[in-house]
């Protein structure tokens, strides 16, 4: 089964932290990230598409992704 987050965040070292975190739990990037800048808060968010492969499993909409 393949699951799939897409994470988001602040242009920051914490989203990069974020996104490290899970390559190092078996995600994988998945096409590019996104960048969009929010003129009001002057601040630009990220977002990053991981998938990962899960063997053995049914999917189910109560999976925990960030626990996988």
């Amino acid at each position: 089964m393949k699951l799939y987050r897409f994470l988001t965040g602040v242009d920051d070292s914490s989203f990069c932290h974020r996104v490290t975190d899970a390559l190092n739990k078996g995600w994988e990037l998945h096409g590019s990230p996104s960048l969009t800048f929010d003129p009001v808060l002057g601040k630009t968010y990220c977002g990053q598409a991981v998938t990962k492969e899960v063997e053995g499993k049914d999917y189910d909409p109560s999976i925990k992704l960030g626990e996988q």
